[in-house]
């Protein structure tokens, strides 16, 4: 773990920074299930930051369950789904029900989030948005699975609200609430086509998005936010019907 904590902004706490920065690498794999977290006299001298701060991280990832204490031997990664809170998992999603459900929850949450984030984003929220976009667009041209990434896209957004409740809730929602089309790859060259058109279709749509919370648009940010979304509900129901 060798990245720094970014410095104390007046909108996010360095707990919180460490929080991210940390849920970030045990998301995307970097720290993996079972492997013990450095002692917290190494995370404050790898991140800059008080013991208090490092203490108050590790509680705020043991409630969102990315991670679990031993006493007397140590803080493990223990995955996104091993906590009894409020989860979702692809089995959740059975029917066409489920799946607009989720996209409705998701339509309370990130709508208004997206206008949050228009008016509080910092240079750096926009950097971070901005990257997860390019990710995904790498992830499409090279055929890959873009779920991860655009989970990330979503996350960042919630992040630039500056309420980390948002933040919080999404971490606990977790990648199973990324809607993608069921469509295989490398079965035809048709399907491969029609995967890549899907998924940018997808891109276009977070792009107005991002050029919205850009510009510092509120109102352009919900209403971008809630298109997507709710075009997302749209092309669930034509696949799944």
């Amino acid at each position: 773990m060798s990245d720094k904590v970014q410095p104390l902004t007046k909108h996010k706490s360095l707990a919180q920074e460490l929080v991210d920065a940390l849920g970030d690498r045990i998301r995307d794999g970097r720290l993996k299930v079972g492997d013990k977290l450095p002692s917290e006299a190494a995370i404050e001298a790898q991140y800059g930051v008080s013991r208090t701060v490092v203490r108050e991280a590790i509680s705020r990832l043991q409630a969102a369950g990315l991670v679990v204490t031993r006493h007397g031997i140590g803080t493990f990664i223990v995955g996104l789904n091993d906590n009894p809170t409020f989860k979702l998992s692809q089995e959740d999603f059975t029917t066409l029900k489920d799946v607009i459900a989720v996209l409705e929850l998701r339509i309370g949450i990130e709508v208004e989030a997206a206008s949050l984030a228009a008016m509080r984003r910092t240079d750096k929220n926009l950097k971070d948005i901005e990257t997860s976009l390019k990710t995904i667009q790498t992830a499409i041209e090279a055929g890959q699975d873009a779920v991860a990434a655009d989970f990330q896209f979503h996350l960042n957004i919630v992040r630039a609200s500056q309420n980390p409740y948002y933040a919080d809730l999404m971490v606990s929602l977790g990648t199973s609430i990324i809607p993608r089309a069921r469509l295989e790859k490398g079965k035809s060259t048709q399907l491969a086509e029609d995967r890549e058109a899907y998924l940018r279709k997808v891109n276009m749509e977070h792009e107005s998005i991002l050029n919205a919370i850009r510009n510092q648009d509120p109102e352009a940010a919900r209403a971008a936010m809630r298109t997507h979304l709710t075009n997302s509900k749209e092309r669930r129901r034509q696949m799944m019907s």
